[in-house]
């Protein structure tokens, strides 16, 4: 593969995410207003893009709730701040079973949801981008499945189409993107396609360089892509992700570290990112660039 290093990169912010890190870092945001707060802060520090979730205030575990998407949806909008929404929309596909030896009944944390409902708070706010994670895996813990079926994904595919909501695929493994590309031939999404390749997740892409150009070089010419990874190899993927031709994601959703031992808050990990961008030669996008490259529409406040 020639070298073909993106000389204009955004960098997408992932806020706060859902899993058990309220408890590591007193930085990652619970509340709406500490979420709405963070992910402005990331802009303010070159952030182009913010991706959202939810946690339920009083204990922070990750939440569904559309009030609390419309709260932090309207405190960005309301700002001065100018930065592109991205909202998950992969909430509701978790799958838990009762063990190697007796599966059924399904185990507490099991949250399975229809794809109206996965859907309401997209429908609802509008932001600019929603993730589509775009397939099934076991996801690190011995007896959780992250659930996201064929049928499962037409059917939200078809609904942020018809919404307007532009889909960010997310790719954890190599069919993901191979079914990615079956929805735009099918034409549940529309071409090209905006896809984050998500490495380092057991157990999904291993955490190589070697996947990481393989899943580049499977990438339709005119799609764009970002790339992160999680822990001590969020930076490094910075670098890895411009130098084979992509854009960015740090964030507290990935990692909680600055460096070894000092923690780190959602601005402090753009602010290194922008620095790792520029050292390259590359130039930082802003929203408004970020919203012409991809064909966004703003939303204004409502």
């Amino acid at each position: 593969m020639t070298l073909q290093i993106n000389r204009e990169v955004f960098i997408t912010c992932a806020v706060t995410g859902s899993g058990q890190t309220q408890e590591r870092s007193p930085h990652v945001p619970r509340s709406p207003a500490e979420i709405a707060e963070s992910a402005l802060a990331a802009a303010r520090a070159g952030a182009a893009v913010v991706h959202c979730h939810v946690r339920d205030p009083q204990s922070g575990a990750p939440s569904r709730d559309p009030a609390l998407y419309r709260e932090v949806t309207e405190r960005i909008r309301d700002s001065e701040t100018d930065v592109v929404l991205n909202l998950t929309a992969g909430m509701g596909g978790d799958l838990v079973f009762g063990g190697p030896e007796k599966p059924l009944p399904l185990a507490e944390g099991t949250d399975m949801a229809g794809a109206t409902e996965r859907m309401a708070p997209i429908a609802d706010c509008l932001p600019e981008i929603c993730t589509l994670d775009c397939g099934t895996m076991n996801f690190a813990e011995n007896d959780y499945v992250m659930t996201n079926t064929p049928g499962m994904l037409r059917a939200m595919g078809r609904m942020m189409t018809d919404l307007g909501v532009r889909p960010e695929i997310e790719a954890f493994d190599t069919g993901h993107l191979w079914f990615a590309k079956q929805l735009v031939e099918e034409g549940v999404l529309e071409g090209p396609a905006l896809v984050q390749f998500c490495m380092g997740v057991p157990w999904g892409a291993p955490n190589d360089l070697n996947t990481l150009l393989a899943m580049v070089n499977n990438l339709p010419p005119d799609w764009t892509w970002s790339a992160f990874s999680l822990g001590r190899h969020q930076m490094p993927y910075v670098a890895a992700a411009v130098l084979a031709g992509g854009n960015v994601r740090v964030g507290l959703e990935d990692n909680l570290f600055l460096d070894r031992g000092v923690l780190a808050t959602n601005a402090q990990l753009v602010e290194r990112a922008v620095s790792i961008v520029e050292a390259l030669g590359a130039t930082v996008l802003d929203a408004a660039a970020v919203r012409a490259r991809l064909g966004l529409t703003k939303r204004a406040p409502r």
